[in-house]
């Protein structure tokens, strides 16, 4: 019976990995390696199918309503729209974090107000705080950035403040202070390293959250402003030709769709594997 379980544990994370591989080499090798440039248009070879030739240029994916390739613009924009939600990921861990961590080493005042916040964050939509961010300051790709970074961080607050509150109370860190180490040491250096697991956990399970966030706002167009293509804004220009055109859809929607679905799996082998671990 264990060996049907790690069977289908690491069928799913193959699976995944193949997902993410395949997206990976999408948004690496087609800006790089495909001849064809993705903001070119031809007005002669405006919504052509895939698998189209049209002027000596192969199109696989097809063109859209300016005659533009598909594929370049596909893998462009999915190279632009993983940037952002990576480096959106990054400063939500590292803010969340960080605050997480001195709130639960240190507890009183700092703690209250950082919980307080963190319940103030988590009880608006993610999505209209997002909106009404991007709409007052301007929308652009590092104030994309750093609206979903920020506010991403509450979640990874309030795991590092479990743990460190767990963390703390074990007799190494009574030794730590009792050889005068400072507390910024004995946080980064004894407690950082023993929630480095779960919050790795939690960064791969709210991806698809940054993904969906990242593709809903370039959708609305409150993103990354076209010419430049991302994944959201690739399905909001295409949804007014959909009927004509569905591949101008279609394929962003099946990129993103491998995204979600690839951390959800990872991130579901890895809370399993955990789980194992611990019992």
């Amino acid at each position: 019976m264990t060996r049907f379980w790690n069977v289908r544990e690491n069928a799913d994370a193959m699976f995944a990995g193949f997902l993410l591989v395949a997206v990976l080499a999408l948004c690496v090798f087609v800006p790089l390696l495909w001849p064809i440039d993705p903001v070119r248009g031809t007005l002669t070879a405006t919504f052509k199918p895939p698998l189209s030739v049209i002027g000596g240029e192969f199109h696989p994916l097809g063109t859209d309503q300016l005659g533009r390739d598909l594929l370049a613009r596909l893998g462009l924009g999915t190279a632009i729209s993983l940037s952002i939600v990576l480096a959106a990921s990054v400063i939500s861990v590292v803010l969340g974090t960080t605050l997480g961590m001195i709130a639960g080493y240190y507890r009183g005042w700092f703690d209250i107000i950082i919980m307080r916040a963190v319940d103030v964050q988590l009880a608006i939509p993610f999505i209209l705080l997002i909106l009404l961010i991007v709409a007052v300051i301007g929308p652009s790709m590092g104030n994309l950035v750093v609206v979903l970074g920020v506010t991403g961080w509450a979640v990874f607050a309030r795991v590092a403040r479990a743990k460190t509150l767990e963390i703390r109370e074990l007799e190494y860190i009574d030794a730590s202070r009792s050889i005068g180490l400072s507390d910024m040491v004995i946080i980064f250096r004894h407690v950082l390293p023993n929630i480095v697991g779960p919050i790795t956990v939690l960064m791969t399970l709210d991806l698809p959250r940054l993904i969906i966030l990242e593709a809903s706002v370039g959708f609305l167009g409150l993103g990354v402003q076209p010419p430049t293509p991302t994944l959201g804004n690739l399905i909001g220009e295409g949804r007014s030709f959909i009927l004509l055109a569905n591949w101008l859809v279609l394929y962003p929607g099946l990129v993103i769709g491998a995204l979600v679905i690839g951390c959800n799996l990872i991130g579901d082998w890895l809370v399993r594997r955990a789980d194992s671990r611990n019992t």
